[in-house]
């Protein structure tokens, strides 16, 4: 019998990075590779953060494909940084491998064909047979996949809901497609948990329409509304309302238009015709209009709080404006979700915020996910996506449902189940994980030490220390120039940066007489002395930078 291995690099106990593995005999399956946000403390500079890559790397022969369920920054967006490390195929359904290119571009990625597959399909990579199905959230071409083993199938069944009403074909649910799998042997489920607290199903309350239409009636009244960029529901939701009620719609972001434009060419949805107006046509005098505000992450809090500051170049805001906030806050934009609604208020316009407890966010709610236990019948269940409160809570589900805990399984990032003989044997092996910061400067990967440095940078400051010695005779020709910045205020501190510049020198002339004179050893030493010195008198533990620079004053002369 085949030896199964579930593990994630990502998505459990957090809020994105979603990474899961799925190894038969050895062979290596990736499934999603997604970014998080960081939390206020995380920033520092931070754009987001990609899982680690390190267990792929060392095993990187072993690796035979990456699928990607749907077009969210948090299951795809980390694929780039991904490719860069390995050479693997990718396969995604049609919008999906749209935006992948849209990311290889973003990475200078070249010569990295996306396998497309469909939505219902079988794909064979070497003797492994993975099943793909459809599902419905929040963007176009979603699904789920089941991978063949002797023992039964494992299933992601990724993000979703079950909405009956919805008859576009290219966000549809395939009910029949999991029936079928269930009459067959399920071995494990891995189904989402971000939704496991909230009761009933999540339709129809993921439709906004109902909430904002009554707005939409007012023909003397500009309306912008800010929006994540790839909740494509709830765009085409704007957009049918728009053309109801004979509105032009301006995206301010052009992202957006070319999500659109792909979503068109494929199919998917035609936007109502002359609706969508150009940058250039855009006027801030129009009244009867919709303004889309978006963006990813807290990208559209600050576009919509520059706005509201009057420090927009396109958009002004005038007192008759109505502003409907229809993008929740999600981790890591909280701060900025917080600044933007203040400055909202102080413009003087009219806020409509839409509660996130009436009109829910398109994750499995309880109901969704017994529905998907109750057609697919896993032997063994693995909550996946979302913070670990979620995960217990989508386990306690399944507890209702009639399983019992040996049959459940609750995962920390790293943490291996392992299946032999169509049975659970151990959840024992490890490896151990660190996230990976990319730069927002350059995008590059940010080590753990260079997070230290900006934190104690933040709170504690820095003070910088130089003198300029005879690269012959060691002699202080220039100096010491002591800058403090964010540790030491008082005018009266003086003799503080003054006994600091004193260190420096002794350690300088200590070593100079002791006959074991050496640069870098010489400002290590000072380094240390000056950190204990400030924190007896201030308390304080900035970063101290001595700079020693060495002048040849003979080849000078």
């Amino acid at each position: 019998m085949q030896k199964i291995r579930l593990m994630a690099l990502g998505g459990l106990d957090e809020d994105g990075k979603n990474m899961y593995l799925v190894e038969i005999d050895g062979d290596i399956f990736i499934v999603d590779a997604g970014i998080k946000y960081p939390s206020e403390s995380e920033q520092l500079g931070i754009e987001y953060i990609i899982p680690d890559f390190s267990y792929l790397i060392e095993k990187k022969d072993r690796v035979k494909a990456i699928f990607i369920s749907h077009g969210h920054d948090d299951v795809m967006d980390a694929v780039g940084h991904l490719l860069k490390e390995l050479d693997v195929d990718v396969y995604a359904t049609a919008l999906t491998a749209r935006l992948l290119d849209i990311e290889f571009k973003k990475h200078n990625i070249r010569n990295k064909h996306v396998h497309i597959i469909k939505r219902n399909d079988s794909i064979t990579i070497g003797n492994q047979v993975i099943h793909t199905f459809p599902v419905m959230q929040s963007i176009a071409d979603g699904i789920g996949f089941a991978f063949e083993t002797d023992s039964g199938m494992i299933v992601f069944a990724s993000e979703f809901i079950f909405d009956y009403d919805s008859l576009n074909k290219a966000f549809s649910m395939d009910v029949n497609a999991l029936a079928e799998m269930g009459q067959k042997k399920v071995l494990v489920l891995c189904s989402e948990s971000k939704g496991s607290t909230r009761s009933g199903y999540t339709a129809p309350k993921h439709r906004i329409s109902e909430h904002i239409e009554h707005y939409f009636e007012e023909n003397d009244r500009r309306i912008l509304i800010t929006l994540y960029r790839q909740n494509l529901f709830r765009i085409m939701e704007i957009l049918e309302l728009a053309g109801r009620y004979d509105k032009k719609v301006y995206f301010y972001d052009q992202e957006h238009v070319r999500l659109l434009k792909n979503v068109d060419e494929l199919g998917y949805y035609s936007v109502p015709k002359n609706i969508i107006i150009s940058e250039k046509e855009f006027n801030n005098d129009m009244k009867d209009i919709v303004c889309i505000v978006s963006g990813s992450g807290n990208e559209v809090f600050k576009l919509m709080n520059n706005i509201a500051i009057g420090e927009d170049s396109k958009i002004e805001l005038r007192q008759e404006d109505i502003v409907i906030i229809a993008s929740p806050v999600v981790p890591g934009t909280e701060k900025d979700a917080t600044a933007m609604e203040n400055d909202l208020y102080k413009a003087d316009v009219k806020i409509v915020k839409l509660n996130a407890k009436e009109i829910l966010s398109m994750h499995a709610s309880i109901e969704d996910l017994k529905m998907m236990l109750y057609l697919l019948r896993p032997r063994y269940y693995l909550p996946i996506i979302g913070e670990y409160s979620d995960l217990v809570n989508n386990a306690d589900i399944a507890v209702q449902m009639g399983y019992t805990p040996d049959r459940i399984v609750i995962l920390d990032n790293g943490q291996f189940a392992t299946f032999e003989n169509g049975r659970l044997v151990s959840t024992s092996d490890t490896i151990e994980l660190e996230d990976k910061a990319i730069d927002s400067s350059d995008m590059s990967d940010v080590s753990g030490m260079v997070l230290k440095d900006r934190e104690k940078l933040s709170t504690d400051g820095a003070i910088i220390c130089g003198v300029v010695l005879d690269f012959n005779t060691k002699k202080v020709i220039g100096g010491p120039d002591v800058q403090s910045r964010g540790v030491i205020y008082l005018k009266d501190a003086d003799y503080i940066l003054s006994e600091i510049g004193n260190l420096l020198i002794s350690a300088i002339e200590r070593n100079v007489e002791e006959g074991t004179y050496d640069n870098m050893q010489v400002r290590m030493e000072a380094r240390e002395a000056i950190s204990k010195y400030v924190l007896r008198v201030t308390g304080k533990t900035p970063m101290i930078l001595p700079a020693i620079v060495e002048i040849n004053l003979k080849d000078d002369q």
